[in-house]
Parts: C-alpha cells; sequence; structure tokens
C-alpha cells in the first residue's frame, strides 16, 4: 500500500519556498546569458551539485549500490533530466524568462496525467481534474493573451522558445512517472538526484560544445549566478524535491508548484521589467482557484460531508 499523503501545513510551507526558489533559476540564468552561457551553465552547477550530492552521501554513510538494477531506471531520469535543461537553455535564446518559466511548469500537468493511470493512488477525483484544467487554463491566459512582440527575433522566435519551454515541461513530467513507478521511488532522494546531476553535467557540457553555448565570463554577476544554481537549486531544492516526493502524492505537490510561474512572473517584472498585462491578473485568479480544488480536495470533501450531514 502507498503510505503517501496529501499536503500538510510543513508540506506547503516547503512548497512555497522551492516555488520562490525555482522562480529565480530562469531569471538568473536569462540576466546572465551575455556573462555566461545558459546550457553551460546549467552543466556546470550539475556538476558542482553533484559533487555536493556524493559528499552529502558519504557523510551519511549511504552507499551507491548498482546491483540492485536501479540504475537502469536512473539512466532514463538522467536523459530525461538532461534533455529538460538542454530544452530551457535552448529556449530561453529565444523568448522570455517568463515565458520560459511558465510553460516549464506545465509539468504537473503531464506527471498527473501519467500518474492517473500508473498508480491507483494517484487517481485524480472529477474536481481535482477541474482544478487541473482552471490552474492550466489561468497560465495559459496569462502569457498566451500577451503580445509577443518585442521579444528578441520577433513573434516567430519567440514561439519557438515557448515550444521549446513546453517540451522541457513534458520532460520533467516524464521524469516525475518513472521515478513514481520504477525502484527510484524507494531510494534515498541523495541518490535519485545524483543519477539525473551526473548525466546532465556529462550530456550538457557535450551539448553546450555542440550548439557553441560556452561563453564564460567570469564576472561577479555570473559567479554570484552560479553559486546559487549549484548550492540552492541543483543540491539544497532538488534534494528537497525528491524528499517531498518520497512522502507526499506527486500530483498534490505537481500541482500546488503552479505557484513557481506566478513567482516567476513578479520576478520577471521586478527584476527584468517584463511587462505584466491584465491578462495576467486574470490567470493568477484561475490558478489559484485551480490550486485550492486540487490541494484542497480533502478539505472540500470533508466540508461538503459536514454540510450535507447537517441538512
Amino acid at each position: 500500500m502507498d503510505s503517501r499523503q496529501p499536503l500538510d501545513t510543513q508540506a506547503i510551507g516547503l512548497m512555497l519556498v522551492l516555488c520562490l526558489i525555482w522562480s529565480m533559476q530562469q531569471i538568473a540564468l536569462k540576466a546572465t546569458a551575455a556573462d555566461i552561457s545558459p546550457i553551460l551553465q546549467i552543466a556546470l552547477r550539475s556538476g558542482i551539485g553533484a559533487a555536493l550530492v556524493g559528499l552529502f552521501m558519504r557523510a551519511r554513510g549511504e552507499p551507491m549500490p548498482f546491483s540492485d538494477g536501479a540504475w537502469r531506471p536512473g539512466l532514463v531520469v538522467g536523459f530525461l533530466f538532461a534533455l529538460e535543461y538542454l530544452l530551457v537553455g535552448q529556449g530561453l535564446r529565444f523568448t522570455s524568462a517568463s515565458h520560459t518559466v511558465v510553460f516549464l511548469y506545465t509539468a504537473p500537468i503531464f506527471a498527473a496525467l501519467g500518474l492517473h493511470w500508473k498508480l491507483p493512488s494517484e487517481r485524480l477525483a472529477p474536481l481535482q481534474w477541474v482544478g487541473i484544467a482552471l490552474a492550466f487554463g489561468g497560465i495559459a491566459a496569462a502569457f498566451l493573451g500577451r503580445s509577443h512582440q518585442g521579444a528578441a527575433g520577433g513573434l516567430s522566435s519567440t514561439l519557438l522558445g515557448d515550444l521549446l519551454a513546453l517540451a522541457a515541461g513534458a520532460a520533467w513530467g516524464a521524469t516525475t512517472v518513472v521515478i513514481r513507478t520504477t525502484r527510484l521511488s524507494g531510494l534515498p532522494a541523495a541518490q535519485t538526484l545524483l543519477y539525473q546531476l551526473v548525466a546532465a553535467f556529462v550530456l550538457l557540457l557535450a551539448g553546450a560544445a555542440v550548439l557553441g553555448q560556452t561563453t564564460f565570463h567570469p564576472t561577479p554577476l555570473a559567479w554570484a549566478s552560479l553559486v546559487f544554481q549549484s548550492v540552492i537549486v541543483s543540491f539544497a531544492s532538488f534534494l528537497a524535491w525528491f524528499w517531498l516526493l518520497r512522502h507526499y502524492l506527486a500530483s498534490r505537490l505537481g500541482v500546488f508548484s503552479f505557484m513557481t510561474p506566478l513567482f516567476g512572473i513578479v520576478l520577471g517584472a521586478w527584476l527584468l521589467n517584463e511587462p505584466i498585462e491584465p491578462s495576467f491578473l486574470t490567470g493568477a485568479l484561475l490558478v489559484l482557484a485551480g490550486i485550492v480544488l486540487v490541494s484542497g480536495y480533502s478539505l472540500l470533501k470533508q466540508l461538503a460531508g459536514t454540510l450535507a450531514a447537517q441538512r
């Protein structure tokens, strides 16, 4: 029987912090793109993050066994993780950080759909389906209503960047499904993360060389971004995310992470001067409504039962 539970106060608080961190990673990559190429930066942060995770595992006395067969799905999630960030790095060349974070965070939709059919414990109730539709529709309304003009390269380039970010979201969703439905589900979070970071370092470093994304001017801003990406994003936040996946229902966590695009929109406007249009306000309300329906489904069901019993 699956022992994973619905979200509680601890999970919600941790998810809010993670969403704030994750909303900053695309902004940092975009802001420092002239000093350090996005794909190169992601490759380097993955390598540094892998070293930190390896030291963390050694300090805790956690082994890295290869005889249990977990290395096979480990290679799969490593490839998907590298693919996700390869698409993100390329997408940032054509579209804004805000667009990237919004389309990347369609991942919970892909994950929830996959897990709905793969795991009985992750089946979504009809009201939760409405919540997912509202949340995804809200994100679409927040940005598809915006004019794409003014982005580097014009409309077609922006749409290409958006498509790459959406594909990255699909890769992330597939990663979650593989983790939850294979031997990786029972592994320590650090071991699962190490598979992904090592694969991302190797594959993205090669990808950066092939695509010509090897620019690195060691400015203070570039170093600050690399430290943030390596220590906070690739090490601390990803460890926390995989710990959450082991203890809480992934579909609930995934939909709650829709807060990340909202933070990304606000921070993008503040730090990168990206405009906020009225469509954003409409989208934000729809996203929040979707979060209430999905994450608060158990409470809403309980309240409905109480009201029905009082009649």
